[in-house]
């Protein structure tokens, strides 16, 4: 990887910001271990990690590319895959138009390679597995909620305690859907699918935007809802500046307090 990277003219639009703590997290060297394809323009990339640090759903690495030259890119990815599966990271990427550390991880970046990383980091947009949890994210804004529903799983497996979850997961396309195949499978009884450019032959829902009754029902099962005595769960909310904007609005529409509602807004406002 490191013989081939080319130019790096710009960085990608800098999401998230190192804490000052971040300073504990050295930079590390792991190697790619597996390379998924999960939709026409998202990758996900399986890390081995000799320094492995147990992380919280939600939280994130840093990812570096060093030139020849030595000019540097980095960029902040959340981690899909769960803390109880140690000495790994998964992170799934989406290709941004002309993102030079997005575009180099898909077009370079194969098994054996190694992978400049750092983290993880975040302490506020994370579940810790004691409160019931309504996550809403679309596009790549369901990478640190899938980790929400794997940790979970992984935790009932291990005989431990875990709160109620749901997941309203947004896309244009099936095609398009993050995990697809997770999601309407073992994870599909805690799964609103919510397709905008076509039917959903699944649930039957027709091709639309997030809607309230979307929302709703999952809402007030959790407990979301300040009419139900909320707020007895938290709201995790992820995705572009567009979508987050409108689904927190339709969020306070159905009656979930405010105050309840972490948002992870990435993109152009």
């Amino acid at each position: 990887m490191t013989d081939a990277l080319p130019e790096l003219p710009q960085l990608d639009s800098p999401r998230r910001r190192v804490p000052p703590t971040g300073a504990k997290r050295p930079w590390q060297t792991g190697t790619v271990t597996e390379v998924r394809q999960e939709t026409p323009h998202a990758k996900t990339f399986r890390v081995q990690l000799e320094q492995w640090q147990p992380h919280l759903p939600g939280q994130n690495y840093l990812v570096r590319l060093t030139a020849p030259d030595g000019y540097r890119a980095q960029r902040s990815y959340s981690v899909a895959s769960p803390p109880e599966d140690p000495g790994v990271v998964e992170l799934t990427v989406d290709r941004l138009p002309d993102g030079e550390v997005s575009g180099y991880l898909h077009e370079h970046v194969a098994v054996g390679d190694p992978l400049e990383v750092r983290g993880p980091f975040g302490g506020w947009f994370v579940w810790r597995g004691d409160r019931p949890a309504l996550l809403v994210g679309g596009g790549s804004g369901l990478v640190p909620l899938v980790c929400v529903l794997r940790s979970r799983a992984a935790r009932l497996v291990a005989g431990r305690d875990s709160a109620p979850v749901h997941l309203v997961a947004a896309a244009r396309t099936r095609e398009e859907l993050f995990y697809s195949g997770e999601l309407t499978g073992a994870f599909a009884d805690l799964t609103t699918a919510v397709l905008s450019r076509e039917d959903d032959d699944a649930s039957g829902r027709p091709a639309g935007r997030l809607r309230a009754d979307d929302l709703l029902p999952a809402a007030d099962r959790l407990g979301a809802l300040r009419a139900s005595g909320g707020p007895g769960a938290d709201v995790f909310l992820c995705g572009s500046t567009p979508f987050t904007t409108a689904a927190e609005q339709l969020l306070v529409e159905v009656g979930v307090p405010a105050e309840s509602i972490r948002v992870e807004r990435f993109g152009p406002s």
